[in-house]
């Protein structure tokens, strides 16, 4: 225990509240102890490390009670803490559900363990695994999930403050947010740099695409070292903006929507705590996760999710898909046919975009071959 907790306790313990200068004859009051004592250390711990209790904000906790706070006008800076849960819809695997993560299938790339291929010293070394995985798993090979346009649906009604991702697919873009709207936590395939820290040199994503696909190892031209996306490795520190705006972001937060992740690597797991205590936290995920450790469940405090102890009064576990969740509150909220009238749409945009593109590229293809656009020959 520090110094100043212990301080804090001497001057506790010298306080009126506990009634200890009164008279000799108290005995029966420090016998009626164990509850006594533990909330002496609750509230002592609690006032010192600033964990108190907060308010209890949602008059239920359950969905339909975080949806009555949402309409009724007080919840204005949502902030969204999503992860590979919320894109699986889309195709795209998560990286540890059992038998059909990510870490779960990479024994073709063999791997002296699954987590190297995110590795900053193992790609130094041997970069040919992450850029293969990198072609099967590129961004623009995918639609935004309802989850995904569901923070679209945020933003649109003013209500998103700022959306956490720890995706390096590049979705959330696609759906409509913006780069002010988004923290990408781990990086992003937006622009690619040179590794090596004499250099540094920038390239975009179509100059990164193009290597990548051609199945060219990524080389700098001015250097020849290797050049790998904008992505966090283990190893790597993560973007600067990461740290500055969420001193700015969470202190502001009047309601958390945590989805689709594990909240097992740090520091993002962490910023569940960064909300005022007061601040209504939903989890959307196909389980609990997330949870106070036993220490902190013990005292009853702490910035671990806490859903189920006769203490809990701010968070929501809803278990489903995200998809799912997000379609059961936007029903709640009456906002399920405006959500999806909005998948359609944007999907059908996609496809379009999809058709022209690929018009395109068979038509210069064509061209270079001489062959009539639209037509190929035939060998019988």
């Amino acid at each position: 225990m520090s110094e100043e907790v212990s301080k804090r306790a001497e001057e506790e313990a010298e306080t009126p509240d506990l009634e200890q200068g009164q008279s000799d004859d108290s005995s029966d009051e420090g016998d009626a102890s164990g509850d006594t004592e533990m909330d002496f250390l609750r509230s002592l711990f609690s006032r010192t490390l600033g964990l108190s209790p907060g308010d209890k904000v949602l008059d239920e906790l359950t969905l339909d009670g975080v949806a009555r706070y949402i309409l009724s006008g007080k919840c204005k800076n949502i902030i969204c803490m999503v992860g590979a849960g919320i894109s699986t819809s889309a195709g795209i695997p998560d990286f540890r559900s059992p038998g059909t993560g990510l870490y779960a299938n990479l024994q073709k790339y063999n791997l002296p363990y699954p987590e190297a291929i995110f590795q900053i010293d193992y790609f130094k070394k041997h970069p040919e695994p992450f850029f293969a995985l990198a072609r099967e798993l590129y961004p623009g090979q995918f639609k935004p999930t309802v989850c995904h346009y569901f923070m679209k649906m945020l933003k649109d009604k003013g209500l998103l403050r700022r959306c956490y991702s720890q995706n390096i697919d590049t979705l959330e873009r696609v759906a409509g947010l913006e780069g002010e709207d988004l923290i990408e936590a781990h990086g992003t395939f937006h622009t690619s740099h040179c590794v090596s820290c004499f250099c540094r040199k920038e390239y975009s994503m179509d100059w990164m695409k193009n290597k990548i696909f051609s199945e060219d190892i990524p080389k700098c031209d001015s250097c020849g070292s290797l050049v790998k996306p904008d992505i966090v490795f283990f190893g790597e520190n993560l973007p600067a903006r990461f740290f500055t705006s969420m001193k700015m972001d969470f202190p502001r937060c009047d309601l958390l929507i945590i989805m689709g992740t594990s909240l097992q690597v740090q520091p993002f797991a962490s910023l569940v705590s960064r909300v005022s205590n007061s601040c209504p936290r939903l989890l959307i995920n196909m389980e609990k996760t997330g949870q106070s450790e036993f220490g902190m469940g013990l005292f009853a405090f702490g910035g671990g999710m806490d859903f189920d102890s006769d203490k809990a009064y701010r968070d929501v576990a809803h278990l489903s898909t995200c998809d799912d969740g997000c379609m059961a509150l936007a029903e709640l909220l009456g906002w399920k046919a405006e959500l999806e009238e909005m998948v359609k749409r944007e999907h059908a945009l996609i496809d379009s975009k999809d058709a022209k593109k690929k018009d395109k590229e068979v038509n210069q293809s064509s061209r270079s071959t001489g062959a009539e656009p639209g037509k190929t020959d035939k060998t019988e």
